[in-house]
C-alpha cells in the first residue's frame, strides 16, 4: 500500500444515502465506509479482509515512509530520467534496465501458480476486477505480480502523479490518493492496502493456495528496484497526454516480462484505461494469446479503436505517444 498526499480526517468516504437501519450499523463500523459498486453491491472501503492482523500501527509506519520516500523520488528520478517518454530511447538502455528489474523480481509475477477459476470468456469480456494503480509503485507492483500468478484479468486505471482523471475516482471511491486500490464488482468488495488485496485474492481466487513464498515479504527489499532502475518511468503522467480513447485498450502481458513493463510504463503516463490479460506461464490465456497474435509474445496490444494491433514494444510504444497526445487530436 502506498499513500500519496490526502487531507487529515478524509479516510473515509461520507456518502448521503437512504439506506435500511441494519445498513447503517454496517456503515457506522469503525474503520468502514459504505460505498455503491459499479453493480450496485454493497462495499466497504478500508475493511480488512477476515483472517488479516497486521498491526495499524506498524502499517501505518511502512506506509507513511513508503510515501515520503516515493514523494521524494518522483522529482529525482524525473529529473535523472530518460527526459521525454515520446521521444527516441535508446532500446539497449531500456531493455537492458527492463531486464535486469526482471531479474530483482525473481520468479515473482512470471508464471501461474495456481488457477483462479475464472471462466476464461466471462474474464476476457468484462473482468470484474477493476486495479487503480501506477506502474512505478512498488506496492501496486505486488497486487500485479499476484494477478499474474493467479492468471486474473482486470481492468487497470493508470493514476500517475499529475493524473488528469483517475485520481480523482479513487478519492470519491475511497476518500484518499492511496495506492493500489481493488474494486472487486463480483463480491462488492473495494479495499487499500496490497498486502490485504493479495491476501484477498488468493482467498477468494486461489482455490485453496497461499501467496507463493517471499512475495509479500520481498517488496520492501526488492520492490524499488525497478523503479529506480527505470529512472522512474511509470510515475508521472506525460505532459502531453489527455486525449481518451471511447474503448479501453486490450494488453496481453505478465507483470515481470521485461519487454511488457515498457509497454505498461507508457500506459501509465499516458492515463490510458486497459484490459490487463495476465499469461504467465502455464496460463489458461495462452491459447487465447495464440489465436489472437499468431504467437506467444508479449506484450500483445490490441487498440479496438483503430485496429491497431502489435508485438513489438517499439512499435507499440511509437504508436501509443503519437496516437493519445492532445497534438494528435
Amino acid at each position: 500500500m502506498l499513500p500519496l498526499a490526502y487531507p487529515a480526517g478524509h479516510s473515509q468516504l461520507h456518502l448521503h444515502l437512504h439506506l435500511p437501519p441494519a445498513a447503517l450499523q454496517r456503515a457506522a463500523a469503525p474503520g468502514r465506509a459504505y460505498l455503491p459498486s459499479r453493480r450496485g453491491a454493497r462495499t466497504f472501503a478500508g475493511a480488512r479482509p477476515p483472517g488479516s492482523s497486521a498491526g495499524a500501527a506498524g502499517t501505518e509506519t511502512t506506509s507513511t515512509t513508503s510515501g515520503s520516500v516515493l514523494s521524494f523520488l518522483c522529482p529525482l528520478l524525473k529529473l535523472l530520467g530518460g527526459g521525454d517518454p515520446s521521444q527516441q530511447r535508446n532500446d539497449v538502455v531500456e531493455v537492458t534496465t527492463s531486464s535486469i528489474s526482471s531479474l530483482a523480481r525473481l520468479q515473482w509475477g512470471s508464471k501461474v501458480a495456481t488457477s483462479s477459476g475464472e471462466n476464461i470468456d466471462s474474464a476476457i469480456s468484462t473482468p470484474t476486477l477493476q486495479l487503480y494503480e501506477f506502474e512505478a509503485c512498488p506496492f501496486c507492483r505486488r497486487v500485479r505480480e499476484a494477478m499474474t500468478e493467479l492468471d486474473l484479468s482486470a481492468e487497470v486505471y493508470p493514476c500517475p502523479k499529475g493524473s488528469l482523471r483517475h485520481r480523482d475516482v479513487v478519492k470519491k471511491i475511497g476518500g484518499k490518493e492511496q495506492f493500489p486500490l481493488l474494486i472487486d464488482a463480483s463480491t462488492g468488495i473495494s479495499m487499500y492496502e496490497s498486502g490485504d488485496i493479495v491476501k484477498y485474492l488468493f482467498r477468494q481466487y486461489g482455490q485453496g493456495k497461499s501467496p507463493s513464498p517471499g512475495l509479500l515479504e520481498s517488496t520492501i527489499f526488492t520492490g524499488w528496484v525497478p523503479t529506480l532502475l527505470r529512472a522512474g518511468r511509470g510515475m508521472t503522467l506525460w505532459n502531453k497526454a489527455g486525449a481518451v480513447p471511447a474503448e479501453k485498450l486490450e494488453l496481453f502481458s505478465y507483470e515481470n516480462n521485461s519487454y511488457a513493463r515498457i509497454v505498461r510504463e507508457a500506459l501509465c503516463e499516458l492515463e490510458l484505461p486497459y484490459v490487463l490479460q495476465n499469461v504467465g506461464e502455464g496460463s489458461s490465456k495462452t491459447d487465447l494469446l495464440l489465436r489472437k497474435s499468431g504467437s506467444k509474445q508479449v506484450p500483445y496490444l490490441i487498440d479496438p479503436n483503430t485496429g491497431f494491433q502489435s508485438n513489438d514494444h517499439k512499435k507499440i510504444l511509437a504508436y501509443l505517444f503519437q496516437q493519445y497526445s492532445l497534438s494528435s487530436q
